[in-house]
């Protein structure tokens, strides 16, 4: 048992809405946008006071497991579990599953906090008094959500008209509303009494359970044997696929909220978005006098209320207004601010080319469980990457059919295994592994290695890797 509330963090969406940066392999909660940290960091740093919080639970899936843990051992934050979703279900399946987890781990009557890894909240004294106000009302068995005082008439987001006070200081809620046509939205707004739905979540485990026996039975029973059946795996908790995959796709919204008798929200005005798309990354930033957010290589001139994001090239821009200038490190968005929440339009048509596909679904930048790797040059029979190692951690030992490689430090101090032999490779030197032959690279220093890697060879798949040890369990 516990008095502690639970975090329960959701980073397992795909979202490609800021693309070019993100991407279904590397979507937003898990990029820097503004501050100092990415957006699934913040969202465990909004956790971190041990007096109020237990350790997060954060549930994803597979291919962002690493990014998970390895973004949470930056902050120094410990998690009470990493769930793994076998299958893409929406939102009502994965907080089923984290509240039958959190059952077992610290009791029924536990409080979860549901917290999307993709938003952007300032988190002030308002904002902890929400959260007071939340943790109350959840005690009494209400389903709480946050609902956000509306500054304009938004159409990208859901809306709550909010009910009579209840004597926590939270309200009832009176209806939800999907997300309205702009005359609809302007209407809410004016008359008052409406809030953005902003998919932050407070509840009981057990009432939360309860309600989706209720009203959703198939994904409290699905959940309930996901868990059950679950399988550990380093510290990474696998939720058991089959019985997972039988959940109905549902938001937690459709599946209890819309349909329960218990909800209440709690009216709040602290500095919410979701950064659903640039118009709202731009709103948020740090703009100069003519209304900008650069970031990055980025020049403007005679350019006003423009968002400029730059990852690699220099980007210049002249005599624009009101437009969104990103440049990853393979590709280049150029829109009007005000047609930002149409990306998802452009990238659906980019991922159905075959030419394109790619840009939407991988990133230059892959990240692993020892650090990650980003493709600088790909060419006929080459390619260039430049490797990075975390402290302590090791590739595993491998060997290549097709391809040899070179590696060139360039920082820190690699330990490199080739065949019988380990050397010590130091910034400036060099080391090739010939074709065919067995190799390792290790980082047993204490600050990051980034090597320079020059593959060549007739293919150069990442799927010509044969692995003979592998601390992370792959094979």
């Amino acid at each position: 048992m516990t008095d502690k509330i639970i975090p329960v963090v959701m980073a397992g969406g795909k979202g490609t809405r800021l693309w070019p940066l993100s991407r279904a392999s590397a979507p937003k909660q898990f990029i820097q946008f503004v501050g100092e940290q990415t957006l699934f960091q913040s969202t465990l740093s909004r956790v971190s006071d041990k007096a109020l919080y237990e350790a997060p639970v954060v549930i994803t899936n597979e291919d962002f497991r690493f990014l998970v843990a390895e973004q949470a051992r930056e902050l120094g934050v410990k998690l009470s579990g990493i769930l793994l979703e076998p299958a893409a279900r929406n939102t009502a399946p994965a907080v089923a599953a984290a509240a039958a987890f959190a059952a077992d781990k610290f009791g029924e009557d536990a409080v979860l906090q549901i917290l999307a890894s993709d938003h952007e909240i300032t988190a002030g004294e308002d904002y902890f008094e929400a959260i007071r106000i939340a943790r109350e009302t959840a005690l009494s068995g209400k389903l709480v959500t946050f609902g956000i005082k509306p500054t304009e008439p938004a159409t990208g987001y859901g809306y709550i008209e909010i009910g009579e006070k209840l004597a926590t200081g939270a309200c009832e809620v009176k209806r939800f509303v999907e997300k309205p046509a702009l005359p609809d939205a302007q209407k809410m707004v004016a008359a008052g009494g409406f809030a953005w739905n902003s998919g932050i979540f407070m509840f009981m485990a057990a009432q939360v359970l309860h309600e989706m026996s209720r009203f959703a039975p198939e994904v409290e029973k699905a959940a309930r044997a996901a868990v059950a059946t679950a399988a550990s795996d380093l510290d990474f908790i696998r939720l058991d696929a089959e019985a997972f995959s039988a959940s109905p796709d549902i938001s937690v919204d459709y599946a209890i909220m819309e349909r329960t008798a218990n909800a209440a929200v709690v009216p709040s005005s602290f500095l919410w978005s979701d950064l659903g798309s640039w118009d709202a990354v731009w709103k948020l930033g740090a703009r100069d006098d003519a209304g900008n957010v650069a970031s990055g290589n980025a020049t403007l001139v005679n350019t006003r209320n423009s968002l400029v994001m730059s990852r690699t090239s220099h980007l210049a821009v002249q005599g624009l207004e009101g437009v969104a200038v990103i440049a990853s490190e393979d590709a280049v968005y150029v829109g009007r601010l005000e047609d930002s929440q149409q990306v998802g339009t452009l990238v659906k048509q980019l991922a159905a080319m075959k030419t394109t596909a790619a840009l939407t679904e991988t990133h230059p930048t892959s990240y692993r469980p020892w650090g990650g790797y980003t493709s600088i040059l790909n060419g006929d029979r080459f390619q260039v990457k430049r490797l990075f190692v975390t402290p302590g951690k090791k590739l595993s030992l491998q060997k290549h059919h097709h391809r040899s490689e070179h590696w060139i430090c360039v920082k820190g101090t690699a330990e490199v295994t080739v065949g019988e032999e380990v050397t010590i490779v130091r910034e400036n030197e060099s080391v090739y592994i010939p074709q065919g032959e067995v190799h390792r690279l290790a980082n047993p220093g204490k600050i990051m290695l980034e090597m320079i890697e020059v593959q060549t060879g007739s293919y150069l798949g990442e799927d010509d890797i044969m692995r003979i040890v592998d601390e992370f369990g792959r094979n």
